[in-house]
């Protein structure tokens, strides 16, 4: 094995698994709210451009949000794609008493023109592919989203 292993050039054959650790923390719950987004919106979007497989579920897919490509045009621009519904925000907060997300995902999805986000019924298992994008709606969504990660590589 090498002993040069370079992830982030997307020239280099590999698969890649990110596991997006959060750590910022509500002050009123002390739970997750957010992402360091320049870590997660570069370099992994280079993937993107050099046709490999994206994938992101649950509330990773807040990235996407935010994600450009060199051109400048989001990366989720005329794509169809899915995270966090507002109906599962809405059950996690009224179960502890309060809003836990600064904002929410499907939300702010929606107010982007060009984009198709779509959900499915709270917290089943719901992913979507578009092309080498693959997105998973919450965290019964894993597998679902593997599938189609492994489709997308013609596995």
């Amino acid at each position: 094995m090498s002993s040069n292993v370079n992830v982030t050039n997307p020239s280099k054959r590999k698969r890649v698994l990110i596991v997006a650790a959060n750590p910022a923390t509500s002050p009123t719950t002390g739970w997750p709210i957010g992402f360091w987004w320049a870590e997660l919106t570069h370099p992994w979007w280079a993937f993107t451009e050099a046709g490999r497989v994206t994938a992101l579920v649950c509330h990773a897919t807040c990235v996407l949000l935010e994600a450009r490509l060199a051109t400048g045009a989001l990366l989720v621009e005329g794509k169809t794609w899915t995270g966090f519904a507002n109906s599962e925000e809405q059950l996690a907060d009224s179960f502890v008493g309060t809003r836990i997300q600064p904002f929410w995902i499907e939300e702010e999805a929606r107010q982007i023109e060009g984009t198709n986000f779509v959900v499915d019924q709270p917290f089943r298992e719901f992913a979507v592919r578009d092309g080498l994008l693959v997105t998973g709606q919450q965290q019964f969504s894993g597998a679902a989203a593997a599938r189609l990660v492994i489709e997308a590589l013609g596995r």
